[in-house]
């Protein structure tokens, strides 16, 4: 036996929110798991045997979606429960999400989407499942529900669109993911997250992070935290503001040279933003005068941070330089000899 329920808004509403790449929508999956008071999240891509995307899927062992509350929470859009408070209810972390947006990203993914989903109902563990069609963006199939064995929920999302193949390169989306999540997995340690099996944790995919305490000009106190990468990725050079508890509110190019070819993500945090955010003052970047402040002062910053390290010799220069002073004369002669038919030769 199953119900049907029905999203309270227009189908060129939802279907614009199937709009975005496929590692955007990836993001707004594991942040649904996390809001569910997920500590671990595995995020697999299934290909066919042509080596093509065939489905996604995201598992947690989280709180699961509350049954009693699937009308709301599948049928209203604008109106998350998640604005009734700021934490999770079982550990108290920061939530995320605030519109009900994030269950129709799944549908940038793909055509069919399922919630396979259990939750402790009194002293039982109930499982149900919720089905989504792309092609009827309103409407989502609510099965009953029957006993299950661990709280969690698995997205399942099939039909996969063609751009989902740039989840293929599973480093990549490592190294984006661990940008976005930096801050949060540093604040709430003990979560994990996984894409393929491999690990999403800055820690792993970074050359070197620096914190610096900023003092801003009218006396507010901010910090920037600067994580250099190993490699580069589409998504680095971003300057990324965040609130005191390291949740992230707004992005936008860091617009500093780094002159040394550094792919790095720096997080600018302050008691301030999220009033600013509130406010919808962040999104207004230079054109707000508090936040330009803010943002001066993490470019001077930025600036004289990759001068510093533009200055240094790199491991290869001073390998060399161990070697060439190690040479005889006669040895340094022939080395340069070589060099110069080298150079005569291109």
């Amino acid at each position: 036996m199953s119900k049907q329920i029905y999203v309270q808004a227009q189908a060129d509403h939802i279907e614009s929110l199937f709009k975005g790449t496929p590692l955007s929508a990836v993001e707004e999956l594991v942040w649904n798991a996390l809001d569910a008071d997920a500590n671990e999240v595995k995020v697999d891509v299934l290909t066919n045997p042509l080596g093509g995307v065939e489905a996604v899927r995201v598992v947690d062992d989280g709180t699961g979606i509350d049954v009693l509350k699937a009308d709301a929470t599948f049928g209203n859009l604008g109106g998350s429960w998640k604005r009734e408070g700021g934490n999770t209810p079982a550990a108290g972390r920061r939530l995320h999400g605030r519109h009900g947006r994030g269950r129709f990203r799944a549908f940038a993914l793909g055509l069919h989407a399922e919630w396979r989903t259990t939750m402790r109902i009194g002293g039982e563990l109930m499982s149900y499942r919720i089905v989504g069609e792309a092609d009827r963006p309103g409407v989502f199939e609510l099965d009953s529900a029957e006993v299950g064995p661990a709280t969690g929920t698995e997205v399942y999302i099939t039909g996969a669109r063609a751009v989902c193949d740039s989840l293929l390169d599973a480093g990549e989306a490592v190294r984006s993911l661990a940008a976005r999540f930096a801050l949060y997995l540093k604040s709430y340690p003990h979560v994990r997250i996984y894409f393929n099996g491999l690990p999403v944790t800055p820690v792993i995919v970074q050359k070197r992070a620096t914190d610096y305490k900023l003092t801003v000009e009218g006396g507010q106190e901010a910090k920037l935290e600067v994580i250099e990468w190993k490699r580069k990725f589409a998504g680095s050079g971003k300057l990324i503001l965040a609130g005191p508890d390291g949740f992230q509110l707004h992005e936008l190019p860091a617009g500093v040279r780094t002159g040394v070819g550094a792919s790095f993500t720096a997080y600018l945090v302050s008691p301030r933003f999220p009033a600013l955010h509130a406010e919808n003052a962040l999104v207004m970047d230079e054109l707000n005068p508090e936040v330009r402040r803010h943002l001066d002062a993490a470019r001077k910053v930025l600036k004289a941070h990759f001068l510093s390290f533009a200055e240094e010799k790199s491991e290869f220069e001073t390998e060399w330089e161990t070697k060439i002073a190690a040479m005889s004369v006669d040895d340094r002669r022939r080395l340069l000899a070589i060099l110069k038919r080298s150079l005569k030769a291109k």
